[in-house]
């Protein structure tokens, strides 16, 4: 089973966000739960948690502003 890792909605007027550092490197394990990224917004710097345990596959990369719904990464079970 795959969990996608999405751009989240911080704020009722956010549509977009920045990945400004990934906290874990690409194929490592996490556990629900486990900041795995920082996401700036026009307001503020974020740590992002992973929402499901397994292996992470990195798709985002930083310094790269996305829309908020868009995948940048998977977290393989």
């Amino acid at each position: 089973m795959t969990v996608e890792i999405k751009i989240p909605q911080l704020g009722v007027t956010m549509t977009e966000g920045e990945i400004t550092e990934w906290l874990v490197e690409d194929g490592a394990s996490v556990t629900e739960g486990e900041p795995i990224y920082n996401l700036a917004t026009d307001k503020t710097e974020t740590e992002i948690e992973s929402p499901g345990t397994g292996t992470l596959e990195i798709v985002g990369e930083i310094e790269t502003t996305y829309e908020v719904g868009t995948v940048v990464g998977r977290i393989r079970q």
